[in-house]
């Protein structure tokens, strides 16, 4: 088997290169160790930069999300018993999408379905070899059969979990990490949202995030312990303790139910880079992981897609190497603007365990000063919308 390009992973990720790509002309084969059902029953983020959204609509899947999407002007700052709006549209003149991840990673399941490249799921055992040289090729094992497919180039969109990551020898990559002393419990119900636009809430009990994924649908999180379970949590339980959290006013006109899904998710930063070894290229959470806090995780994978994009047909189109050296630069200048707004915005509002009194003091001044100063709202609103690709 042959292709120009490999792509490890169907996920938004690799799915969005193999679109984009067969757009350009461009022969791609896309590998994945999982079943299409299990890729779509994966439950992410929900918001999206104007960037993503044009991203999408570059590789033709942006209909239903046009006709179906939510776009907020802002979001809801809530502290020590007060809200304060940031109107993103009136501080710089973006909004924001919302449109759960796993209908973009359905959407793209029936383009690329409608085109008929190819896509192989199940795809076991996946190995990368000469990785250095002008002759990459993949390994793998299809229904038993173990099969060669020979490439150009690789582009490594499995996750953090991932094969392609390892691939690399570790005295080749430099990791950066800090992981996060709580995690988010996270809830998905079928409930009518009380709320316009996302809140984002501190309290004395800790983080809240009340968030939606359409006019039917809420996604809401808690901050939680590392050392806690989804088992030690009722639905009333976790209700009751988001309506602590979030406010009195919104708490009053909540609609609560069942909850499709419930999970904790552990936070961190992570990165690691050059996001490119020989033939070998990485993006979205392959090469970096962001807490959820700033909503940035598909986001970025979706500007490494596109850099990556570019890079390949410039290659292919003009003969030039030129995007392809300079991806790994490009991308992780992105990333690490990305990484820093996620921290802030994840040390602005969570309580961290035996934080001392200086901290929690510069914590209260630091969300004093973002109520009153258009300047420091602008600056969240700047990196929240997305920054220019």
């Amino acid at each position: 088997m042959r292709a120009q390009v490999a792509i490890i992973g169907a996920g938004p990720a690799g799915l969005l290169l193999g679109q984009l790509l067969y757009k350009a002309g461009i022969d791609a084969v896309i590998l994945e160790q999982r079943t299409p059902e299990y890729v779509l029953g994966r439950i992410r983020a929900g918001v999206l930069e104007q960037g993503t959204v044009d991203i999408l609509d570059l590789a033709g899947v942006g209909g239903r999300l046009h006709s179906q999407a939510m776009t907020h002007d802002g979001v809801e700052i809530g502290a020590s018993g007060q809200r304060r709006r940031i109107p993103f549209k009136e501080l710089v003149g973006k909004v924001v999408t919302v449109y759960g991840q796993t209908e973009v990673t359905r959407d793209l399941m029936d383009a690329r379905a409608a085109c008929g490249a190819p896509s192989i799921y199940e795809a076991e055992s996946v190995e990368l070899h000469d990785i250095t040289t002008a002759r990459p090729w993949v390994t793998f094992v299809h229904k038993g059969v173990k099969q060669r497919l020979d490439c150009d180039f690789i582009a490594g969109c499995d996750g953090y979990h991932g094969v392609s990551r390892r691939s690399i020898p570790a005295e080749a990559l430099s990791v950066f990490e800090r992981t996060y002393p709580f995690g988010w419990l996270g809830v998905l119900a079928d409930v009518p949202p009380a709320w316009d636009e996302l809140i984002y809430a501190d309290s004395e009990r800790g983080f809240a995030l009340a968030s939606m994924r359409s006019e039917t649908r809420v996604r809401c999180y808690v901050q939680c312990s590392l050392d806690d379970k989804v088992e030690n949590w009722s639905d009333e339980q976790f209700w009751a303790e988001f309506k602590r959290r979030v406010g009195d006013d919104v708490a009053a006109r909540m609609t609560t139910g069942p909850s499709i899904e419930k999970s904790i998710a552990p936070l961190r930063s992570f990165v690691a880079e050059p996001m490119r070894y020989g033939q070998l290229f990485l993006a979205g959470d392959a090469a970096h992981i962001v807490p959820p806090t700033g909503a940035k995780g598909l986001n970025l994978a979706a500007s490494d897609v596109f850099y990556l994009y570019e890079a390949l047909t410039g290659y292919y189109k003009n003969d030039s190497r030129a995007a392809l050296d300079q991806y790994s630069d490009r991308a992780l200048r992105r990333v690490w603007q990305a990484v820093r707004f996620s921290w802030w915005m994840t040390s602005l509002l969570h309580r961290f365990p035996n934080e001392d009194p200086f901290f929690g003091r510069i914590r209260g001044s630091e969300l004093e000063y973002l109520f009153k100063s258009d300047a420091a709202q602008r600056t969240l609103a700047e990196n929240y919308v997305g920054l220019p690709l």
